[in-house]
Order: structure tokens, then C-alpha cells, then sequence
């Protein structure tokens, strides 16, 4: 598994072998995500709309929306609602603008019920009217409204008079006359620019006249996150967290699950592979709540098949000894603790008979220890697939070699599903045909 690439069909056996671990998993997922929808109150969102009349360029955009979530703006609208326990540092947090191409600025407000949601929006956006007003000077006194006009008429008079001075200019006699000619139309032009540019600022005038287009619409539904969302999130998460988990595991995993590995490992070759039918024991030795969450099933192993009929089986045990040396008698090593294998063991053992005698030892593992040698010609190593690394099957042939026992093969199991069969001694019904003598 380490050297496989990671493909769909591992997920799915994941997903198939460890459902029941995975929907623990999912389900204490959803009820986190339910514990966080209870901390967190339910929040609704409003929306005001702001129009902004004239030509804006993008970035004018982005400072009217900077301004419309600014503290200066934000700290009036938190004095004209009042709210008890709520300052402007708060609502700030709350507020949100937004501008669109459509020279609209929408602001919006977060609050604990729909109704305090949209009083926020809607006097967040007056705030930001106003506020925008007093900046761009706008007064409403009419006579300050009539100067811009007045200077213009000002500007256009004193114009024609420069032109009726130059047309009463002796024209062109004395350099004095061709002097002051050129100075008037100097004066002329810029006057003339300064109209222009009195002009121009007409449009940015009437930037500053915001509208609010009506109020905020009252929300009818929960702002995201919901408790639904926060529920089926949690279980989503927890779910593709606990199937990464078991793809990482399977990719750090040291366990040898091939032949040549493992005959590397030993220095030894492998006999054959012998079926073994899966009992309930082998499963209580595995612990309770394993056996209930569905974590003693192995997914990193090929499916278990169907046992077959009991002669194929014997058939397998019977190739195994005969690829035994001749020898007096061997001694099986088995893991300490792997009921599979150790069954393996003595079904071959009952096999082999007296031809030769296998002697069947539990090793431990961890500190494996081999008796000494006695009249065995030798070891026969009975071991699972997929149950233990290179550096444990490594110390349990250096072992071997300190009692003087030369390992002669190794014995993998498989463990198969029993089938159900029917009882020999109870003959298969017959029909009769109808008619037949």
C-alpha cells in the first residue's frame, strides 16, 4: 500500500470494509457540528442598497464602500439605534459594504433577529448618506447653491469686456498696442479655462447627492452558517478526515504484504499459502468495541473469499507438506497471539502426521526467543500477510539462527469465510415425476 498510487476503488474498499467505524465517526461529526450551532446564536443578514449618480471609476467604488463601513460612520448609526450592551466597535464587526457596477453600494447588517437586522442596514446607510454629503460640501441654502452660476455670468462679462479693450487698441501701429493686444488675450484664454474647469466640476458635485433606494427587505432565513449547515459540515468533515486518516496510516504502514517481502525479510521461501476459516474466538480475542465499530476487519487486505468445500482445503495443507525437507521432525514457529495462524499451524501438524512430527511454538514478536535446538532439522514459519514489519520478521530469523534452528520455508495463511454447508448424512430430496412407474 505504501508504493500504491491511491485510487478510487481503496476509498470504496475503505468505505465498504470500515462503513460501521465511518458512520460512528460521521455521526459524532453531525452532533459536534450541533453542539457548535447551540454556542453560536442564529444571525440574519439585511441588505440597503445606495445609489451613486454620475460616472465612478472602480477605485472611487472601493473608498465609498471603505467609508461606508468606517468607525465614523458606523459610531453614528450605533447612537441613533441605542442598543443597550452594543457600541460601534461591535456593529463594526456586523457591517459589511459591497459595490457593483452598477454604481450601487450595498451595505449590509448582521443581527440576532431579523427585525434589529434591517433597522441596522437601513441606518448604516443613511449614516453613510449623510456623512457623504458633508464631505462633498453640499449645503441646502440657496444662495450658496446660486454662487457657482453668478460666477459664471461674472466670468463671461469680464470676457467681452477684454474684447471691446483689444477692438479699441490702436491695432498694430506702436509695439505698445501689439503688447497690451497679447496680454488681453492671455487673460481672455485663462478666464476661458477657468470656466471650463468651473465646469467640469459640476458632475463631482453631484456625485455627493446619494440615494437610498427604500429600505432593507426583512430577511426570512438564517445568514450562513445555519445549524444545518454546521451539522451536516461537522459530518462531512469528520468523515473525509477519517478516510484520509486510514489512507495516510496505510501509506506510513511497514507491513510487509507481498511474498517477495516477506521472503527477503526471512531469507526463506514460501511454501504456499493455506486457507484458514474465520471463527467467532479469533474475533472475541480482538476486543468487544473493536468487534462492535467494525475496526477488526482488515481493509488494506485483499477480500476475504468464500472457503472452499473442505477437500481443496486439505488438498492446499497436503501441497504444503510435501514441499517439506525429509526430516525427522520441524519446529513451527507461530506469532504469539495470531489465532489464524496458529490454527493453520495445527491443521498442518494433524497433516503432516508423523512424516514429519511439527512441533508447534508461540514466539512473541516483540523479543523473539526460539527454543534450542533438539532433534528438528529445522524451523517452519506459519505467518499472516499484512500483520508485521521487516524488522520484526527480520529478529524473529536471527532468532532462529541463535538456536541453530535453519529456517526451512515459510507458511502464509489467508483466512477465508466458512461456507455454510449441508450435513452429509441428510440425503437431498427428490421430486417425483408425475406419471413415472
Amino acid at each position: 500500500m505504501s508504493d500504491d498510487t491511491i485510487r478510487l476503488v481503496t476509498i470504496g474498499r475503505i468505505i465498504r470494509r470500515r462503513r460501521r467505524l465511518l458512520t460512528l465517526l460521521t455521526v459524532v461529526g453531525a452532533l459536534v457540528g450541533y453542539g457548535l450551532s447551540l454556542l453560536f446564536p442564529p444571525q440574519y443578514t439585511a441588505s440597503a442598497s445606495v445609489l451613486l449618480p454620475g460616472a465612478w471609476e472602480q477605485r472611487e467604488l472601493l473608498t465609498q464602500t471603505e467609508i461606508a463601513t468606517s468607525s465614523v460612520v458606523v459610531d453614528k448609526a450605533a447612537a441613533t439605534l441605542a442598543w443597550p450592551g452594543v457600541d460601534g466597535r461591535e456593529l463594526r464587526d456586523r457591517v459589511t459594504a459591497t459595490a457593483s457596477d452598477g454604481n450601487i453600494v450595498k451595505i449590509s447588517g448582521t443581527a440576532e433577529d431579523p427585525e434589529r437586522a434591517q433597522r441596522l442596514a437601513d441606518q448604516v446607510a443613511q449614516q453613510f448618506v449623510a456623512f457623504a454629503a458633508r464631505v462633498a460640501g453640499e449645503s441646502t441654502d440657496p444662495d450658496a447653491a446660486a454662487q457657482p452660476e453668478e460666477l459664471r455670468r461674472l466670468v463671461v462679462q469680464i470676457g467681452r469686456r477684454i474684447t471691446e479693450l483689444a477692438d479699441a487698441t490702436d491695432p498694430g501701429r506702436t509695439v505698445e498696442s501689439v503688447q497690451t493686444r497679447t496680454e488681453l488675450a492671455k487673460l481672455r484664454t485663462s478666464l476661458q479655462e477657468a470656466v471650463n474647469k468651473l465646469d467640469q466640476t459640476g458632475p463631482a458635485a453631484d456625485k455627493a447627492n446619494m440615494v437610498v433606494m427604500g429600505p432593507a427587505p426583512r430577511p426570512d432565513g438564517q445568514a450562513p452558517p445555519t445549524r444545518v449547515q454546521l451539522i451536516v459540515g461537522g459530518a462531512l468533515l469528520f468523515l473525509l478526515v477519517s478516510v484520509l486518516g486510514h489512507l495516510a496510516a496505510a501509506r506510513m504502514s511497514r507491513r510487509l504484504r507481498t511474498e517477495p517481502e516477506i521472503t527477503a525479510a526471512l531469507a526463506a521461501p514460501v511454501l504456499g499459502t493455506v486457507d484458514v476459516p474465520g471463527d467467532r474466538t479469533a474475533r472475541r480475542s480482538q476486543g468487544r468495541l473493536r468487534r462492535l465499530v467494525g475496526a477488526d476487519i482488515r481493509w488494506d487486505v485483499p477480500v476475504s473469499k468464500t472457503a472452499v468445500d473442505e477437500a481443496a482445503t486439505h488438498l492446499r495443507y497436503r501441497r504444503v507438506r510435501a514441499k517439506l525437507p525429509p526430516a525427522h521432525a520441524l519446529s513451527v514457529l507461530v506469532p504469539e497471539g495470531d489465532a489464524t495462524a496458529r490454527r493453520a499451524a495445527d491443521q498442518l501438524a494433524a497433516e503432516a502426521g508423523t512424516d514429519p512430527v511439527l512441533r508447534v511454538v508461540d514466539v512473541s514478536m516483540s523479543r523473539p526467543t526460539v527454543p534450542d535446538r533438539d532433534d528438528e532439522a529445522g524451523a517452519l514459519i506459519v505467518i499472516g500477510t499484512g500483520d508485521w514489519t521487516a524488522a520484526e520478521l527480520t529478529g524473529l530469523a536471527e532468532a532462529c539462527a541463535d538456536a541453530g534452528h535453519p529456517v526451512v520455508g515459510v507458511v502464509l495463511t489467508d483466512r477465508v469465510r466458512a461456507r455454510a454447508h449441508r450435513s452429509a448424512d441428510r440425503p437431498r430430496e427428490t421430486a417425483t415425476v408425475g406419471g413415472a412407474p
